[in-house]
């Protein structure tokens, strides 16, 4: 209590001290500073809050604060980026925990694996800032911070926090993020920082800060582990086992601040331990802001539902995550819609008082935080959570299925492994499994990760229908289904008995499979993403290759339709041998081939054999353009795929020559004002001379409309409504006459009658493949997409083009996830991939975003179709 009422006085002199002090302060709290740590302004040459500091003097500085106290500090380098940047974390604590901190580190492994501490652990608080590159205060408060626990003299709870914890100080997870919106705010800045929230330094251009250099939002890659930054982070935070961690963000400059409890929903793999230290960290917090007399709000907007984000993804694993979000003045100074102005330094001042505040809590109750973590992790242990184990079977999307297994094993789930034919569950797994136990350390986010559905609370569902009946907007903030067997088309069953096998290592290589003997040529069946990326990888390297649209069956082996060929006829034996190289090294799947002969379907010489060619792949950059779905598409065409792609600015694609270019890729977005006539006409000529237009999403419009369509569908409003419907006699400016009588009839008549469908937050669902399109291959018994927001495109009629994968019926549609009964109905038998000829060439529509989040990989081969199969098709 004594440290409590101590922790408020301090807060509360600070608030008057802050507002009174000049420009040049080097701390957000009054009080007395060691000299021999180094302040900001000595080291980069401002005063916290009065520049925004950019990665490299962040790192500058964070150095400076460790040679000045190498007793307290540790720094450790735990990723680097894509754009060659580091990214660090600081410990600090007391000499003395310093000076054991390998026990203490050892210690708290045991703890998270479920054995009990030996006695050495200390309650580790991880502090998280910039996940989002433009939110920018935060890293400036981890400096801030870093430097008060260091520096503060006299400071009984910075003395306790050192003493009785660790903390972790994760400055800046988005170096390029943050480096680009530095660079840009400072290009347009003037003699003056510009408050009104129109001025070129508030209005970031395309592409923002947020996002990291393949344009993904860092912040929901926790489980998919797409990025760099993402997977470093993942094992250094594996590594020390945190209690607490909390990601520190930025909102919309009109809000105030935002610190947990978190709003409803939670997911129901939370605890009721941890919901009740949500509440001791959140009644820390409000001390200290009431103490500042800074406004603030708790249990609204931000959830803990989708266990992508750093708060639920840490909080599935025992610690209390939270987000905490700053209004934002995106540069120094922000106009206010109330009058008022947010400066820069007031969204650091809250971020550090906060992180402070945090830590403080931790500090207070170190055997509790560290003893509830300790509980959750021995009950999972222990088969609490469940029991029994998740099977992947190999023999169905093998390298996908691999892939997932890796990904799991690297966020601390123990993944086991049997090979060859395995009688498991009452089934056969004829190329054996990966078996996920439920009862281990991290079993709530296995059960969270591989269970086909995570249930909504049926309060809240219940709330949220009854908000839609009354015209009001949901309160979901993220998708509600990311079942990752789902996503990566891997087969998943849920036994109740136990499994064995050996431990599945994350940076395992993943072994190709080689089947059938003979030097005639090498077959590579069309059934996962490694094939995709084996295949490419042959093709940069000019080997020879022929694809196929029809199953075909040779020495009693049948292989699929999209199956490539590499015929030893057509390269020569250096060229063979670096194929069997490359299927090595991606782990592909390989069919030995001793003769052309075929038992039935196609031989190589038909012409349901066409030559495969290395295609050159635009894609549509810039204004008008969805940033996360352009960085996403990019990211999985090169990275995943291996294919090479040149973006174009969507205002130089009306004067650009695309006759260099096979593909044109146009993903998510509105791009018909970027592009204009001149832009639209210049790829109507592209793909009437034998170019592939693939279209995404909204992007779908831009080429739907007019008198002559490039893609024959459209929009559809909502059921019920015809758009543009007229009165009686075709007269528009007349309504027609109707009767009011209740609630739910004034409702209706004051609709907008050409609505959309309501938003879908997001769902699994099913989709169905017309098995005769090349566009199909590898999804003959269809495939799970991601369905969200309000598109819903009639079908293509059969004069007009394909609709090669369609919404399956009503009954049928939902894989995982929750959707409203009216878009279930009017979504089944929709379109989600469609095919048009136009002249020579060909257009392709997705009504939905395949490439969303890198984590539908089990769509990559409808990707691969898309863009390195169909210019073959198309000649």
């Amino acid at each position: 209590m004594r440290n409590n009422l101590w922790g408020r006085c301090l807060l509360m002199l600070a608030a008057i001290w802050a507002m009174t002090q000049p420009a040049g302060a080097q701390s957000f709290v009054e009080g007395s500073f060691d000299p021999a740590i180094p302040t900001l302004t000595d080291t980069v040459g401002h005063a916290p809050g009065t520049r925004i500091t950019s990665p490299d003097q962040t790192y500058a500085y964070l150095k400076a604060l460790v040679a000045a106290a190498p007793d307290r500090t540790r720094m450790v380098q735990y990723a680097t980026s894509w754009e060659g940047r580091p990214l660090y974390y600081v410990i600090l604590s007391a000499p003395e925990n310093i000076a054991r901190l390998d026990a203490i580190q050892a210690d708290l492994a045991n703890v998270a694996a479920g054995r009990g501490s030996n006695g050495a652990a200390l309650p580790v608080t991880w502090l998280a800032y910039g996940v989002h590159g433009n939110e920018i205060s935060s890293t400036d408060a981890a400096l801030m911070t870093a430097y008060h626990l260091l520096a503060a003299q006299g400071d009984e709870r910075a003395a306790r926090i050192m003493a009785e914890t660790i903390v972790v100080i994760d400055p800046m997870q988005n170096p390029d993020g943050r480096a680009r919106f530095v660079n840009n705010f400072l290009a347009a800045s003037g003699i003056d920082p510009a408050a009104d929230r129109q001025a070129a330094e508030h209005d970031e251009p395309w592409p923002s800060g947020r996002v990291n250099h393949y344009m993904f939002d860092l912040n929901r890659d926790w489980f998919t582990l797409s990025q760099p930054e993402t997977r470093g982070k993942i094992a250094a935070i594996r590594s020390w086992n945190p209690v607490v961690v909390v990601d520190l963000h930025e909102m919309g400059g009109d809000n105030t601040y935002f610190f947990s409890p978190a709003a409803q929903p939670f997911n129901p793999n939370l605890t009721a331990a941890q919901q009740r230290a949500y509440e001791v960290i959140g009644r820390a917090n409000a001390a200290t802001f009431d103490a500042m007399g800074e406004p603030y709000f708790t249990r609204e907007v931000y959830d803990l539902f989708y266990p992508g984000y750093g708060d639920t993804w840490n909080a599935h694993q025992g610690a209390i995550g939270s987000t905490y979000e700053q209004g934002s003045a995106r540069g120094l100074v922000f106009a206010r819609r109330d009058g008022t102005e947010l400066t820069y330094a007031d969204g650091v001042r809250n971020h550090f008082a906060a992180s402070l505040a945090t830590a403080g809590a931790v500090a207070d109750n170190p055997q509790r935080f560290l003893s509830d973590f300790a509980q959750y992790r021995a009950a999972n242990a222990s088969g609490t959570a469940g029991r029994g184990a998740y099977l992947i079977d190999l023999s169905k999307r093998r390298w996908n299925a691999e892939s997932l297994g890796r990904r799991l094993a690297a966020q601390g789930i123990t993944v086991l492994r049997r090979d060859g034919t395995v009688s498991a569950c009452g089934r056969s797994f004829p190329q054996g499994y990966l078996a996920i136990p439920q009862a281990q350390p991290a079993a709530r986010l296995v059960r969270s990760l591989l269970d086909r559905d995570t249930p909504l609370p049926p309060d809240f569902l219940a709330e949220q229908e009854r908000r839609r009946s009354q015209d009001l907007p949901h309160e979901l903030y993220d998708v509600t289904a990311w079942s990752v067997g789902l996503m990566s088309g891997a087969d998943v069953t849920l036994c109740k008995a136990a499994a064995t096998g050996a431990a599945l290592s994350p940076d395992a290589p993943i072994a190709p499979l080689s089947e059938g003997s003979g030097a005639f040529a090498v077959a590579v069946p069309w059934n996962d993403s490694g094939q995709a990326r084996f295949v490419t990888l042959a093709l940069r390297e000019g080997i020879e290759a022929r694809v196929t649209d029809k199953a075909f069956t040779t020495a009693g082996r049948t292989l699929p339709r999209g199956t490539v060929v590499f015929p030893a006829g057509s390269n020569t034996p250096e060229q063979m041998a670096r194929l069997a190289a490359l299927a090595s090294e991606v782990g592909a799947h390989t069919v030995a081939l001793d003769s052309g002969w075929v038992d039935d379907g196609p031989n190589l010489g038909s012409d349901s054999f066409v030559r495969l060619t290395m295609p050159r792949v635009a894609i549509a950059w810039d204004d008008g353009i969805s940033q996360l779905s352009a960085g996403a598409m990019r990211y999985v065409l090169e990275r995943r795929l291996g294919l090479a792609v040149t973006p174009i600015r969507t205002q130089r694609l009306a004067r650009a020559d695309l006759s260099d270019y096979d593909v044109l890729l146009v993903p998510e977005g509105n791009p018909s004002a970027a592009l204009g006539e001149a832009g639209q006409r210049t790829i109507r000529d592209f793909v009437r001379k034998g170019g592939v237009l693939v279209a995404v999403g909204d992007s779908v419009e831009t080429f739907s409309g007019g008198d002559s369509p490039m893609l024959a569908v459209k929009r559809e409003a909502a059921l019920g409504r015809e758009p543009g419907e007229a009165g009686k006699d075709g007269d528009t400016s007349l309504a027609e006459a109707v009767e009011i009588a209740t609630d739910a009839d004034y409702r209706e008549v004051i609709k907008d009658q050409r609505a959309l469908p309501d938003t879908l937050p997001g769902a699994l669902l099913n989709v169905v493949a017309q098995r005769d399109h090349f566009l199909s291959a590898g999804y003959d018994g269809g495939a799970v997409v991601l369905a969200t927001g309000t598109r819903i495109f009639t079908p293509l009629g059969r004069d007009d083009g394909v609709n090669v994968l369609r919404f399956a019926a009503p009954e049928d549609l939902i894989a995982s996830g929750y959707v409203w009964d009216e878009n279930r109905r009017q979504l089944a038998y929709k379109p989600y991939l469609m095919a048009q000829r136009q002249g020579r060439g060909l257009v392709v529509g997705f009504a939905h975003d395949p490439s969303t989040r890198a984590y539908l990989d089990g769509l990559d081969l409808l990707i691969a179709n898309a863009v390195l199969v169909a210019p073959s098709r198309v000649r």
